[in-house]
């Protein structure tokens, strides 16, 4: 499969100069994506921001399901047939597996099937158990086989890497701009999901909002930020409500429905963007229990109830 991307399918780019640094800005994979860079040269901002979207682009292109020619999109249609995988889906599908063992099957990338009953508009239209029980056959990433040349799905199931995807753009993003550019500071934020390469100059701090979803929608607490990332799971944007009970959008893949009494928001501070979203998406399927499961993990973390 291509992965050279043709212009006209890149987004366009926005630089703009700020106080010490350049605002680049373009959308890919349904974000608003940022990036703030530090640099006085027009030239190089320009360079970064055009770099860091061709690569959003790329990885949206070859894994996104809504894709006919995505790899996704290729295994969900292969009946069942092994299909050949390059080393960077090897290692996406590998990470799946890792995210579904140390969630005891909580987080499972088979799920998405359950879409097909679920629509998190903010409406109150819940689904009787008897649309979502049926679908619960076709999930379940242990029937899967995964090697590091092919991968083999069985007929009827699907998966969706949305929950794993955003946060390994940014972090690869986040790479390929080090490689390219050492010495230059850039924060990538992805809807959220946020990796900065390497610290400041001076040893400055980035600013970066963290949004509470339970005060006003213009909220933020400011954190401090100097390497490494930060990443956010919750259902400011994407729920149902109904008779006064909301119900998240993280759906509980042994039930079928959403886990009970999970945080409104959890953010997570760790090495890298993709560890930091693993540990945030983890804590908000423990439920009520998010947490004590976060304290038990030793890591940075700001929860909204």
């Amino acid at each position: 499969m291509a992965e050279r991307l043709h212009p006209a399918a890149l987004p366009p780019v926005k630089v703009s100069p700020k106080e010490g640094f350049f605002l680049g800005e373009f959308d890919a994979m349904a974000s608003p994506c940022e990036l703030l860079i530090e640099t006085q040269d027009t030239h190089i901002a320009r360079s970064i921001a055009a770099l860091a979207a061709r690569e959003a682009k790329r990885i949206e292109h070859k894994f996104s399901r809504y894709r006919p020619d995505s790899v996704v999109s290729h295994i969900n249609c292969a009946d069942g047939a092994a299909v050949e995988i390059d080393d960077e889906t090897y290692r996406l599908l590998n990470f799946a597996n890792t995210c579904f063992s140390l969630s005891n099957g909580l987080f499972d990338v088979t799920a998405g099937v359950l879409r097909k009953a679920w629509r998190f508009d903010g409406s109150d239209n819940v689904p009787e158990k008897d649309t979502v029980t049926p679908l619960l056959a076709n999930i379940g990433w242990q029937r899967t086989q995964l090697t590091e040349t092919h991968f083999t799905l069985p007929p009827g199931m699907e998966i969706d890497l949305g929950g794993i995807g955003k946060e390994y753009a940014v972090d690869t993003v986040a790479g390929s701009i080090k490689a390219r550019y050492p010495g230059i500071s850039t924060v990538v934020n992805f809807g959220g999901d946020i990796q900065v390469t390497e610290r400041r100059r001076l040893d400055k701090p980035w600013l970066i909002g963290i949004e509470n979803p339970v005060l006003a929608s213009d909220t933020s607490t400011i954190v401090k930020i100097y390497q490494g990332g930060l990443a956010t799971s919750g259902d400011a944007r994407r729920f149902l409500l109904k008779n006064g009970k909301r119900y998240s959008h993280i759906l509980n893949p042994f039930t079928g429905f959403p886990v009970e009494n999970p945080p409104r928001s959890v953010t997570v501070a760790a090495v890298n963007c993709t560890q930091a979203g693993l540990i945030a998406t983890l804590s908000m399927l423990q439920g009520a229990q998010a947490k004590s499961f976060l304290t038990s993990q030793s890591v940075t973390h700001w929860i909204y109830d």
